[in-house]
């Protein structure tokens, strides 16, 4: 245990996602050793992504302005949805290349040990989204584990009256894992593999 304003940064950093007690005094070292200009800079991103980030009003996406630079894409094609959990998500699909559809960002998945119900989650959204009938395909790239596939399935049931085609990501992605730590190659792969959902 430390004093004061140090024993404060490092349970300040150790809340952060995937970063242990000692992990965090290792980082307030860092800061505390590091030169005043360089963690003014780190402050000043802080706050400037707070104060200038937002969530796409259309998909969901981490973004600047009302709408994302994917769905202000005229280029894109409107009639392909693909529904990630998170929008790191979306930039492991975009270095694939593989891609020129939209996407929507859920905001997490299905978990009832976490007490996340669809409800929680932006499933209203992508139904008033697929509601015009302009989406024709619907491509469901949630995480290769427990809840990725219960929210797959969960959403490919919901979606089945209105006559898509939906698909999920082929294998080749590990179960278990994440989508944002698998390699370019293993995730066009999947994407290229996908497979319709049956039920």
């Amino acid at each position: 245990m430390y004093e004061g304003a140090v024993q404060n940064l490092i349970d300040e950093l150790g809340r952060l996602p995937g970063v242990g007690p000692k992990s965090a005094q290792r980082i307030a070292f860092h800061l505390l050793a590091a030169e005043q200009a360089d963690v003014r800079r780190l402050v000043d991103a802080l706050v400037e992504v707070k104060d200038r980030v937002r969530f796409c009003e259309e998909c969901g996406n981490v973004s600047e302005e009302e709408r994302c630079r994917i769905c202000r894409d005229p280029r894109r094609d409107e009639a392909v949805i693909c529904v990630v959990e998170e929008s790191k998500d979306v930039v492991a699909i975009e270095r694939t290349r593989e891609f020129r559809g939209r996407y929507h960002v859920l905001g997490g998945a299905i978990s009832p040990i976490e007490g996340v119900g669809p409800d929680d989650l932006r499933v209203k959204e992508l139904m008033a989204r697929l509601s015009d009938g302009r989406v024709t395909e619907l491509i469901l790239a949630t995480d290769p584990n427990l809840e990725g596939e219960a929210t797959a399935t969960y959403l490919a049931r919901l979606v089945k009256p209105m006559g898509l085609k939906v698909t999920r990501l082929a294998s080749g992605l590990p179960v278990g894992g994440d989508l944002e730590y698998a390699d370019e190659v293993t995730l066009g792969r999947a994407f290229e593999g996908r497979r319709s959902l049956e039920f």
